[in-house]
């Protein structure tokens, strides 16, 4: 199951572009928490530890322990913002989760193993789905479902209802494709071009084609009088 990592919020009254833009400036990323009939509350965390929280891998199935004023919730991240040029966070949604209560959350999708077709044959694995939406405890939530592809040959694929995800339900289309085994490519050789040999004439003399000099008079020949 998955780990709940730990972050300390503190509460803002100051609100738009200005304010923000001031925040961040000062290493402070705005954020709010809503969620399960609680009141929405707009929220500061430290840029440097949702640095750390996201290099130790947290995502939007993390559960974070959330700390305000001294009092701790359990929340998801349930959207993150960055900036389109630089990529740094901009803003932070949480949404506050009750231990006993189903929640929808997306988890990421692992292939485990090397396809035989790739193995022994250079075909070329393409995973066309990354993660799968399920609902469970927020207890069960696992890190990641992994899917074993070691099996699969050219031309095969697996699909949603080839997970199994114990105590939790799969709420992606189960037809839906995760992953399948592409033939190599071949490449096609282009014939060399024919090249045309016109045979010789046997004691045939070669044409001299000479331009004529401006003094050469038509019909005389060409070397000059004296």
């Amino acid at each position: 199951m998955i780990k709940t990592v730990s972050l300390t919020a503190e509460r803002r009254s100051d609100k738009g572009k200005g304010p923000a833009r001031q925040m961040r400036m000062k290493g402070r990323i705005p954020a709010v928490i809503y969620g399960r009939g609680r009141k929405a509350e707009s929220l500061s965390v430290s840029s440097l530890d949702v640095g750390l929280l996201f290099k130790g891998g947290a995502t939007t199935s993390t559960v974070i322990e959330l700390a305000v004023d001294g009092k701790s919730a359990n929340v998801l991240l349930r959207e993150i913002q960055r900036h389109p040029v630089r990529h740094d966070v901009q803003h932070l949604d949480f949404y506050a989760i009750r231990a006993g209560e189903t929640i929808t959350v997306d988890v990421a999708i692992h292939l485990d193993g090397i396809p035989n077709g790739v193995r022994n044959a250079g075909a070329t694995l393409d995973q066309v789905l990354r993660e799968v939406t399920i609902a469970v405890l927020p207890r069960n939530i696992p890190e990641r479902v992994s899917l074993d592809v070691t099996d699969l040959e050219i031309a095969q694929s697996l699909h949603v209802r080839d997970l199994v995800i114990k105590n939790a339900k799969v709420l992606t289309d189960t037809d839906k494709t995760i992953c399948t085994v592409i033939a190599p490519r071949v490449e096609e050789v282009e014939a060399p071009a024919e090249v045309e040999i016109e045979e010789e004439v046997e004691g045939a003399e070669p044409e001299l084609i000479r331009k004529p000099k401006a003094d050469d008079e038509p019909g005389e020949g060409t070397d000059a009088e004296e």
